[in-house]
């Protein structure tokens, strides 16, 4: 059985192909359901049903590399030992994240998380974030024109999550250039050299959150970062370390928190551009079709458009084994086009019956934990759009729409924008 790497060459390694590879899903849906990508152990799962089903097959498809008899998800692992040998070194080596756990470990971690981001707490987090969608627009509305991506779509997930983690908002850009760091890091395109310079800036995020985390020890508060710090875990009978807290501060938070949903309030900014009859209806009744337009953003565009899941055993998948100990990459953003799923996929449909089946959000036990919030910050961010926008239009020779190189995420570099103001 061949899994036709070979005959169909794609790369999704490469940049071009990254910017845009719904053409390179399509075929790998249609040829190659589980493929290897050429020249490594990673194997690309495409297919709806079969990503929901490595997603939810724990067992052949764990989430941590321990748990199917592996070291490292580094292919390379004598710079994997001087990535470890940097944070060791300057800082704190992070643990694995609630997203590189498996059961029993990760559902006792999960229930702290699942504490920290109840409905509750978000219900709470809600008025801030309308406030600051509209304090966002209004900054520059009188300007008639922005770049929607440093100006809107990074600052509001940011702030969110930094004031709900303890940072002071002067120091967001700061944290921003840190996040990046982690975003870099984790895209499996940088040379050596970049990679250990971006730890380099993850330690000094480190080194910032280190004394809230003594701090708030000593003085618990009512903030996320203090449910996190001072939550005993059942079954491990502490809470999490300095490493744990570390790697999820990067991981989980504020990339997981904020990373995705920038990305996200940028591509559905470009995606209402370029469908003018979206955007009239949309305006038209946002009460009625707000909730699906954020669904169909994240279905489309995939800000998380994969991550990684490991063969614990040789597991056959749509006519392929996949070989114990290699990588499998679950491809959200192919699932979330595949004709199988869904009808039309290509399209923006504002009338697309149960449009939060997608996978933009994950499957199964691993399921984003941040996604209620994430739907908030986009509702909002888009609301404010709607009643501050009459139009808007791409900036004249300003754009390329060029995202940055990743292998696992989906990020558009800058947006420019033009846009009327709405009488009010």
């Amino acid at each position: 059985m061949s899994d036709g790497s070979e005959e169909l060459g794609v790369n999704l390694f490469d940049p071009a192909v990254q910017q845009c590879p719904y053409e390179a899903y399509r075929r790998l849906r249609d040829q190659a359901p589980a493929y290897r990508q050429p020249g490594t152990n990673i194997y690309v799962v495409t297919r709806y049903e079969d990503v929901r089903r490595v997603l939810l097959d724990t067992e052949n498809f764990p989430s941590s590399p321990k748990t199917a008899g592996l070291q490292t998800l580094s292919a390379n692992v004598e710079r994997q030992k001087k990535v470890v040998a940097r944070f060791n070194e300057r800082g704190w080596l992070p643990e694995p994240t609630l997203s590189g756990r498996d059961d029993p470990n990760h559902k006792q971690m999960r229930a702290m998380f699942n504490e920290a981001f109840k409905p509750s707490r978000i219900k709470e987090i809600d008025p801030l974030v309308e406030t600051l969608a509209y304090e966002l627009i209004d900054g520059f509305v009188a300007d008639g024109r922005c770049e929607w991506v440093s100006q809107f779509c990074v600052p509001l997930p940011l702030y969110i999550i930094g004031e709900q983690m303890g940072a002071k908002r002067e120091d967001m850009w700061k944290i921003k250039r840190w996040t990046d760091a982690f975003f870099k890091r984790i895209s499996m395109m940088l040379p050596e050299e970049d990679e250990i310079e971006m730890v380099d800036r993850e330690i000094e995020a480190q080194h910032y959150f280190q004394p809230i985390f003594e701090r708030l020890r000593e003085r618990p508060d009512d903030s996320l970062i203090s449910v996190l710090v001072n939550t005993v875990i059942e079954g491990w009978g502490r809470p999490l370390n300095d490493n744990e807290l570390h790697a999820e501060m990067m991981a989980d938070t504020f990339v997981g928190g904020s990373e995705t949903t920038t990305n996200a309030l940028a591509a559905g900014m470009k995606l209402l551009i370029e469908n003018k009859d979206v955007w009239h209806k949309l305006k038209s009744d946002p009460e009625r079709y707000m909730k699906t337009f954020v669904e169909e953003v994240v279905r489309l565009e995939s800000p998380v458009q994969s991550l990684m899941r490991f063969c614990a055993h040789d597991t056959e998948l749509e006519g392929t084994v996949i070989p114990k100990g290699a990588l499998v990459n679950v491809r959200f953003a192919a699932a979330n086009r595949d004709e199988r799923a869904f009808e039309c996929p290509e399209k923006l449909d504002l009338d697309r019956p149960k449009a939060g089946a997608h996978m933009g959000f994950g499957s199964g036990t691993h399921h984003c934990l941040g996604a209620p919030l994430a739907r908030r910050e986009l509702a909002w961010g888009f609301q404010a759009v709607v009643d501050r926008f009459e139009d808007m239009h791409f900036a004249d020779c300003l754009n390329d729409f060029s995202v940055h190189p990743h292998f696992l995420l989906r990020s558009l570099k800058a947006l420019h924008i033009e846009f009327e103001v709405k009488k009010r």
